[in-house]
């Protein structure tokens, strides 16, 4: 006798675990940034890194309207591929998100300089909703490339203007404190 495997009961373990590895990595990046000992507090080595990142969220944002665009136009194989260049952008960026806050550690923003009073909360919606996209785009992802797509329309509808906020404020925020340090 065969017994009938629900979808519910295979997505649950995958969506637990996408989840696991969103607080880890979470956990990590807070450790990293806020308890973690840079090793080159000189800037020195690796400097041109939070441009580069700037530009792989630029490039990220692009491809994700790219990607809606697609959509939008039932080209699904072109949105799948926009989609998935967006995904390596954020991930290129984090990479070296990682890379610089280990030998950097955190840049503040000057305390008297202008335009602290909006550079602030953008960068904390930037960064609560950066650790609310991650998981979303992941559960987005696992939807798509296993096929429920019912499930991937739903969720893609909120993480869509997540991961898309999260990508341009990465940008504003950089644009803003290098015009800050000067």
């Amino acid at each position: 006798m065969t017994t009938a495997v629900s979808p519910g009961s295979t997505t649950r373990p995958a969506i637990v675990a996408i989840l696991a590895i969103s607080a880890a990595a979470t956990l990590f990046l807070f450790w990293l940034i806020y308890v973690h000992p840079a090793a080159d507090r000189s800037n020195a080595r690796f400097g041109f890194l939070p441009a580069l990142d700037a530009i792989f969220n630029g490039l990220s944002a692009v491809a994700l309207l790219t990607g809606f665009t697609f959509i939008r136009a039932r080209r699904v194989a072109a949105h799948r591929a926009s989609m998935i260049t967006a995904f390596v952008f954020s991930t290129l960026f984090l990479v070296g998100y990682i890379a610089h806050h280990a030998l950097h550690g955190d840049i503040r923003y000057p305390v008297h300089a202008a335009y602290r009073s909006i550079y602030l909360p953008l960068l904390a919606s930037h960064i609560v909703l950066a650790v609310v996209a991650l998981p979303m785009v992941l559960v987005t992802f696992f939807f798509s490339l296993t096929g429920r797509f019912p499930q991937h329309r739903k969720i893609a509808r909120w993480t869509f203007p997540l991961w898309l906020y999260v990508s341009i404020t990465g940008v504003l925020t950089y644009a803003m404190l290098r015009l800050a340090m000067g």
